[in-house]
């Protein structure tokens, strides 16, 4: 199951506006196919994301902590590789 979020275009304005704070996220292509899915400092995995061209759009969920994200993103890469 996807994150429950709306897509945005991977790129400098949309990481400014992420949170700097501990989180999940997806990377998917132009179709809005999930790519990856990732945990950690948001803003600093997207700017990496970005880098790397690991993506054509994002999206993401913070958390409080950075074991919160690490958990959610495996609940929620063993759910979407069930299906």
């Amino acid at each position: 199951m996807p994150l429950q979020k709306q897509w945005h275009e991977l790129n400098r304005k949309t990481i400014g506006r992420v949170p700097d704070r501990p989180g999940v996220y997806e990377l998917g292509d132009e179709d809005g196919t999930v790519r990856s899915i990732g945990s950690g400092i948001l803003r600093d995995e997207l700017k990496t994301a970005l880098a790397y061209d690991d993506g054509d759009r994002v999206r993401w969920t913070a958390t409080q902590t950075r074991e919160q994200a690490a958990e959610l993103a495996t609940e929620h890469r063993d759910r979407l590789e069930s299906n």
